[in-house]
């Protein structure tokens, strides 16, 4: 990915936050805690807190992708 993330990639992150729980709150490491619309602001803004959550939301979609999410019997 370019140093700008690409339109379509916050778009979507955008998108699963917002289908969040509106009290919901996510840590984040040593960077606090963060309501929904504060991570929002953060991927729009692209600084280290939106890279992280971007990371993190593209990690677990290709984690479905892949089916290793689902227990196999």
């Amino acid at each position: 990915m370019n140093d700008k993330m690409s339109k379509e990639i916050k778009e979507l992150v955008i998108a699963r936050l917002d289908v969040m729980s509106s009290n919901m709150k996510v840590s984040i490491g040593s960077y606090g805690t963060f309501s929904k619309e504060a991570l929002k602001e953060h991927v729009e803004k692209e600084d280290d807190i939106g890279k992280k959550v971007i990371e993190v939301q593209m990690a677990f979609l290709r984690s479905i992708k892949e089916g290793k999410l689902y227990a196999q019997s």
